[in-house]
């Protein structure tokens, strides 16, 4: 698989001589969906800001697709768009005109930006107020055009910075929706997360960040699979009948209509759904009772 991102020994020292990052390496497959994972100040933004040519390094090594940042520094910031933590843009600028004027900054004519505008503000369903200021919006939508702000160059690789901060649960997930699609079509996708649940949902691949430092580079699945244990509710469209005992898992019964089970790494889900139904215990619907990212997270940290 060709290669999108490839860091290597990453350093930045800002003039007070704070040690921002202390040596990345970083490698990031064409078509990932990759997850920068870990707390605030631990150097993802700072990562994303030398990627994207906002930030000087101090040294080290970027390419991306091929190119040498420090020989193709314009060519690159057209393969990437970039959507950052903060809202950046003219509150008093309809939201169209915010678009056109950012698919000008790349080199693209009016017409070919009005049209490609059409296809994104609708994808965001802004369509309807694609002559209104940038301030009336609500933060969900303003978060909505960032994101086609972002991508209105049609970049090779997108990188969000802390997407879903401060968006409520509702549109996260129907942003989560759009993001699996546009990598599905393609793209390259880098996100930077605190949210562990994000990070599971999403990503195929993650790196963790922690003081400067990766700590950990694996798939999600390779990752997960080092938690001994998960805990999930199961939940009945009917009344629950006797839970039997030796099941060969911890079973909780929550009430009528819900069970809380434990399940080993040796064990599946689907393994496990199967003994129930065995016993006439029909579940319709499964969910996590708590994340088995952050568990793992917190250990792999707090010994740096």
């Amino acid at each position: 698989m060709p290669t999108a991102l490839t860091i290597k020994t990453l350093i930045k020292i800002y003039a007070n001589d704070f040690h921002a990052l202390k040596g990345i390496d970083l490698s990031v497959e064409e078509g990932d969906f990759f997850a920068l994972l870990g707390s605030n100040g631990a150097g993802k933004t700072t990562i994303i800001g030398i990627i994207c040519g906002l930030l000087e390094k101090t040294t080290g090594d970027i390419n991306v697709l091929g190119l040498n940042q420090a020989d193709n520094a314009y060519e690159i910031k057209r393969l990437i768009g970039l959507m950052p933590q903060e809202f950046n843009f003219n509150p008093f600028e309809p939201i169209e005109e915010i678009l056109m004027n950012q698919a000008g900054y790349h080199g693209i004519t009016r017409t070919c930006a009005k049209a490609y505008a059409e296809v994104l503000l609708k994808r965001m369903e802004l369509w309807d107020k694609r002559f209104d200021m940038a301030k009336s919006l609500s933060g969900g939508m303003k978060r909505r055009l960032m994101l086609a702000r972002a991508l209105i160059h049609k970049p090779k690789i997108l990188i969000l910075d802390e997407p879903s901060a401060g968006v409520d649960v509702e549109i996260r997930r129907s942003m989560w929706g759009f993001l699996k699609e546009l990598n599905a079509e393609g793209v390259t996708i880098i996100l930077t997360t605190h949210y562990l649940e994000e990070a599971e949902s999403l990503c195929r691949n993650i790196a963790i960040v922690d003081k400067g430092k990766v700590i950990e580079q694996t798939s999600m699945k390779q990752l997960l699979a080092r938690v001994s244990q998960q805990t999930l509710i199961l939940e009945s469209g009917e009344k629950l009948p006797e839970i039997p005992t030796k099941l060969g898992f911890l079973l909780t019964k929550l009430d009528d209509y819900s069970l809380e089970v434990v399940l080993e790494s040796g064990t599946s889900i689907t393994r496990a759904l199967q003994i129930l139904s065995e016993h006439n215990i029909n579940i319709n619907h499964v969910r996590n009772a708590q994340n088995r990212l952050e568990t793992l997270f917190l250990n792999l940290t707090s010994g740096n």
